[in-house]
């Protein structure tokens, strides 16, 4: 399974289109989001352009959270606050918007990877066995726009900068 993860999208949706056809062109399954995707209705842009299953955080930058969460159910996306645990084919998978909160949470050695966002800079680090991964701003906002792509059966994690897409 192909599990696209992205952050920080602010609302560019130029870059959350050319990020949604690359998903939809690659067999994407799963959509991971680690927050600020700010206006509600980006939410239900991503549904409108991506059919498979969406989970995310809200971030720091976002509209009223009961408006967010009509949002999102309307749209059948799942997100949470500050911290979503999940499991896709015995991953534990936790995503959250802040570095520290990851970082912490790493620690503890309950997930087998943790995606965070809010500093736009793409990172990778192994904490205690937790990989802790930052795919980058789908914005391009202080660094070029890019996400991750992992992929369950080769076990191959990869950043994509969204401007070398053909």
């Amino acid at each position: 399974m192909k599990i696209a993860i992205c952050a920080d999208s602010h609302d560019n949706l130029v870059n959350i289109s050319k990020f949604l056809h690359f998903c939809n062109m690659n067999d994407v399954e799963v959509v991971l989001h680690c927050g600020d995707w700010c206006a509600p209705s980006t939410l239900a842009y991503f549904r409108e352009n991506f059919t498979g299953d969406i989970y995310g955080v809200y971030g720091n930058v976002h509209d009223d959270a009961k408006v967010v969460q009509k949002k999102a159910k309307e749209n059948k996306i799942i997100i949470k606050e500050d911290k979503l645990r999940i499991k896709i084919e015995k991953l534990n998978i936790l995503l959250t918007h802040y570095p520290e909160t990851a970082q912490r949470i790493a620690k503890t050695n309950k997930y087998h990877m943790i995606f965070y966002g809010h500093n736009h800079k793409p990172w990778k680090e192994v904490i205690a066995k937790t990989y802790v991964i930052n795919p980058g701003t789908l914005a391009g906002m202080f660094y070029r726009a890019s996400f991750a792509l992992y992929d369950t059966k080769t076990r191959k994690l990869e950043l994509i900068i969204l401007d070398e897409l053909k």
